[in-house]
């Protein structure tokens, strides 16, 4: 189901690389992106203000058992933005540097592809105009300092533009910092979604480059949402969802299978493999019902040739219980267990 050799192989070997650091190899972006496979994200995390404070801290023994469990990849939110200087050259934290250079080098020592992706830039959701120059700022030096990773380490440009970013104002300023990363890093695979949070209803309001051939689409899938965000504390009004069920009864499967049918339709229509980089239903939820949805929304993906990335690894969502050191087995079968 993930081999999209075939289906993207006359759009995805460009005739000519471009830039000085063109990957330093031979890269085939269809290789690549099938590496992606069965992901997961490693959720609260680095895209917190700081590591730790919405529980989580990675740890080494954590990216060994997603390797065991069976992914292939995993996808870091970070909040590049919050260790950043808000004057130019906005410089990064170099201790910061380090502890994403960490994350980076467990990734490949379990060869596990990694999708670096900027996350919480709320000051750019609100002020696009105010805040684009540094967003590219940051970007910059991103690109620079990686540059010479293998194809392995991906860029994801934002996370969930929402708000005052909308599509005119995304499809712009995404064109941009495509512009900054590619002199450095013109093979390397980057994701880009659509506004609405990279909703995969919004997939059409994307414009991505047709010249740039190593870019992958990304959508993400919650629905339906009173029963993925029942009692999500940060979700207004979701206190009534509680005890919302998924029984996957034919309508509701349907429904599951209609979204992943048109992502697949505008990825074949515009020549760009689709990356589900999240889905996932709250702990509140009925177990049951979450075992439920979450395989039939990974069967679904796989069925039309997507990678995915489960959101997310030990928290809210997660499927790892990072006290007993255990994953959630019934939530980890119904990830793993009959994916191709």
């Amino acid at each position: 189901m993930f081999d999209l050799l075939n289906r993207y192989a006359a759009w995805l070997r460009p005739s000519a690389m471009r830039g000085d650091h063109a990957a330093h190899q031979s890269v085939d972006p269809a290789t690549t992106y099938n590496g992606l496979r069965r992901g997961i994200n490693l959720g609260n995390a680095l895209e917190a203000p700081c590591e730790g404070v919405w529980g989580v801290t990675l740890r080494k023994e954590y990216f060994t058992a997603i390797k065991k469990a069976g992914f292939s990849s995993i996808r870091v939110p970070i909040c590049w933005s919050a260790h950043a200087s808000v004057e130019a050259p906005y410089s990064v934290d170099p201790a910061f540097w380090k502890r994403v250079d960490w994350v980076v080098a467990q990734a490949k020592a379990r060869h596990l592809h990694a999708i670096l992706d900027f996350q919480n830039y709320k000051e750019l959701i609100e002020d696009p105009a105010g805040h684009e120059e540094r967003f590219l700022g940051i970007w910059r030096q991103i690109a620079e300092h990686y540059q010479y990773e293998p194809p392995t380490i991906l860029f994801e440009l934002l996370n969930e533009p929402y708000g005052n970013l909308d599509a005119a104002t995304w499809n712009r300023i995404l064109a941009r910092a495509l512009a900054v990363v590619r002199p450095t890093n013109a093979t390397r695979l980057v994701v880009v979604g659509p506004v609405d949070r990279n909703d995969i209803g919004a997939l059409p309001s994307l414009v991505l480059p047709d010249d740039d051939p190593y870019l992958v689409a990304t959508v993400h899938f919650y629905h339906p949402k009173p029963f993925t965000h029942q009692g999500a504390e940060w979700e207004p009004g979701s206190l009534p969802w509680l005890g919302t069920v998924w029984q996957g009864t034919d309508v509701e499967k349907q429904a599951v299978e209609e979204s992943m049918a048109r992502a697949s339709a505008w990825g074949q229509t515009h020549h760009r493999p689709i990356f589900l980089g999240e889905f996932g239903a709250y702990s509140k939820a009925d177990q049951d019902s979450r075992e439920r949805w979450t395989r039939h929304v990974a069967r679904s993906a796989e069925a039309y040739g997507m990678a995915w990335a489960y959101w997310e690894f030990c928290s809210g969502f997660g499927v790892y219980d990072p006290v007993t050191k255990k994953w959630h087995t019934p939530l980890l079968n119904a990830l793993i267990q009959g994916s191709s």
